[in-house]
């Protein structure tokens, strides 16, 4: 099953690198695999320090500016109890890792992750129909060096829609930053 997250990362120089990431997990979630491009600064992060956090959240807006990155300003974090690394303060759930394996023989890198330790921060307030339309218009907007513009501008009219009809403050500002970055 593929987990729509959040991944922190640090640096060789020790900067917060937050991305929007769809690793392959299994239910137990102790390990996991994550598939970024060689191009991402997370693999490049992840081969030069093999230490990360996997977080689980509802905050679609945040998801929505890691998507389209930098993440400026950088939102609350805290130390990471295990590794050398960071965890969003307002993060569901979270998953501090170490790499275990690590394939580089296709473009999608594939990095095998074992989770060291992980932790609760609050509850998940769910996913309402916007929420899911905010995440599929992030995926969308990280893929408009490949897809069809006419292809992602009719996909953002329809999940416009969805958006319009079912989401609050936070749903509709996230939709109105990807909007306007895919129109650029």
């Amino acid at each position: 099953m593929i987990l729509e997250g959040i991944v922190t990362t640090l640096s060789p120089e020790g900067e917060l690198n937050i991305a929007p990431m769809g690793p392959r997990v299994e239910p137990a979630m102790q390990r996991f695999v994550l598939r970024p491009y060689k191009s991402a600064q997370t693999y490049r992060n992840l081969k030069a320090h093999g230490e990360g956090v996997l977080h689980v959240t509802d905050d679609v807006l945040l998801l929505a500016q890691a998507a389209i990155g930098p993440v400026d300003p950088l939102p609350a974090v805290e130390r990471a109890t295990t590794i050398l690394g960071y965890v969003l303060s307002d993060a569901c759930r979270y998953y501090e890792f170490v790499v275990v394996g690590l394939d580089e023989r296709e473009e999608r890198v594939h990095i095998e992750a074992q989770v060291v330790h992980s932790g609760r921060r609050r509850d998940f307030f769910g996913f309402n129909r916007a929420k899911h339309a905010v995440v599929e218009a992030a995926i969308l907007a990280t893929r408009t060096a490949w897809l069809p513009r006419a292809e992602i501008l009719a996909e953002f009219q329809r999940l416009e829609a969805i958006v319009r009809k079912t989401g609050g403050p936070q749903e509709q500002a996230a939709f109105e930053l990807l909007d306007a970055y895919v129109r650029r």
